[in-house]
């Protein structure tokens, strides 16, 4: 198969990370974040990642230029060259899709889709450890010690914006920002969406087939 290059795009709480995990395996890509591009300039205190601070500091959203020349470093490496990547949080507007199409084109681009219940279900539920960061669920994926995070035995706690309401807001706020860019990917040819209202712990198989026949018939 030739080398993969996907752009994820689903609401909080779809399952982009999950699915990440899964694919990457499966097809040798690279799982590329934006976020953890974000933090690797800032923590290194890059040229781009102090104009990035700068910006956080303010309480101000990163602008487009700043974004588009972090990620468009990242994917000019020779790792991502090479193998591929699933791109997950970026691009977030359609600036930043028309320059990474210059630069970097993509083979498909799939958005992840779930009911709004079943979202709001989702994280509400979930719990993340103050230590390192792993997640979990109540319901669906509990730690083995209540509040103990399995991996590294921190605290496990419920973000403030995991709560009904929040949530809600954030859902309205992402398919309002989301819209154009679904329907620039669209006009392109290159939108693929799948529906993961199953819980992956016990759907796994199912929604994963759905997703690598996706990737496979594009």
């Amino acid at each position: 198969m030739k080398t993969l290059k996907i752009i994820a795009l689903g609401s909080p709480g779809v399952g982009k990370g999950t699915y990440a995990v899964e694919i990457t395996s499966k097809y040798g890509v690279l799982h590329i974040s934006s976020g953890d591009i974000f933090r690797e300039n800032i923590k290194n205190e890059t040229e781009l990642g102090l104009k990035a601070k700068s910006f956080i500091e303010k309480g101000e959203l990163v602008s487009d230029d700043v974004t588009i020349e972090m990620m468009k470093e990242r994917l000019s490496r020779e790792d991502a060259r090479e193998k591929g990547f699933y791109l997950d949080g970026f691009p977030r507007t359609i600036p930043q899709a028309e320059a990474l199409a210059v630069d970097v084109p993509v083979d498909m681009v799939i958005n992840y889709k779930a009911d709004p219940e079943v979202i709001i279900q989702r994280l509400s539920g979930r719990r993340v450890c103050k230590k390192c960061g792993a997640i979990f669920h109540v319901t669906n994926l509990p730690p083995a010690v209540e509040g103990v995070c399995d991996k590294c035995g921190g605290e496990i706690y419920q973000r403030a914006d995991d709560n009904p309401e929040s949530i809600k807001e954030r859902l309205k706020v992402y398919e309002e920002k989301t819209k154009p860019l679904i329907n620039y990917y669209q006009e392109k040819g290159l939108l693929r969406e799948v529906t993961v209202n199953e819980d992956f712990g016990s759907h796994k198989d199912e929604i994963l087939a759905k997703i690598f026949k996706l990737i496979e018939e594009n």
